[in-house]
C-alpha cells in the first residue's frame, strides 16, 4: 500500500468523466485507486498486481496528474523507457511567492518559449504548476533535461542553457 495526496483541483483529472482515467489505470495496472477527492487523498494497492515495479509507475502516474499532467501524457509512464522527475522550487529559492513566481517564469519563458523549446529538442513533457516542475522523458534523454532545468532554476542564462541542450543531443546520437 502507498498513499499519497495531491491537489483537489487535480482530483477530477485523476479520476476522469464517468471514471474513465481511474478505470484505465486500474485494468492495465491490476492496481486498485482508492481516491479520497474531499482531501485529495489516494490509496495505491497493488496486491492484485503481478509486476512489482507497477505500483511506482501507477504512483509516477498519480503524482504526474496530481502536478498538471494530462492522463495522456501520464499515460506515457506505462512503458520501461520513460521516468518522471519532479522538482521543487522552494529547494532553490525558499518559500517566499515572488522568488517562485521568478523561476517558474525562467523556465517558462517568454510565451512558453524554453519549456517549448526543451520539450522539442527533447521530447519530453514539462509540467510548471504551484511551486513545482514536473517532467516525463525518455530516460535516455532525462538527464539532459533535468541538467537543463536544473541550470535555469539556478541561474544560468537560456542561451547556455539551449547549448548545452543541443551539444547534449548531438553527442547522445552519436
Amino acid at each position: 500500500m502507498r498513499y499519497l495526496k495531491i491537489p483537489l483541483d487535480r482530483v477530477g483529472v485523476l479520476i476522469g468523466p464517468q471514471g474513465d482515467t481511474k478505470k484505465y489505470i486500474e485494468e492495465h495496472t491490476h492496481v486498485s485507486l482508492d481516491i479520497d477527492s474531499e482531501v485529495g487523498e489516494i490509496c495505491i494497492d497493488d496486491h492484485a498486481s503481478e509486476d512489482p515495479l507497477m505500483i511506482f509507475k501507477v504512483e509516477h502516474m498519480v503524482r504526474a496528474i496530481g502536478r498538471g499532467f494530462s492522463p495522456e501524457h501520464a499515460f506515457r509512464l506505462f512503458s520501461d523507457e520513460v521516468d518522471f522527475y519532479l522538482f521543487d522550487i522552494h529547494e532553490y529559492v525558499g518559500k517566499k511567492p515572488s522568488h517562485v513566481k521568478r523561476l517558474k517564469s525562467r523556465v517558462i519563458g517568454s510565451e512558453g518559449k524554453t519549456k517549448r523549446v526543451l520539450e522539442e529538442l527533447t521530447q519530453a513533457n514539462i509540467s510548471v504548476y504551484g511551486h513545482t516542475i514536473a517532467v516525463i522523458a525518455d530516460i535516455f534523454f532525462m538527464d539532459i533535461v533535468k541538467k537543463a532545468i536544473d541550470m535555469l532554476l539556478s541561474g544560468s542564462k537560456h542561451a547556455t542553457v539551449y547549448r548545452y541542450v543541443e551539444r547534449s543531443m548531438k553527442q547522445l546520437r552519436r
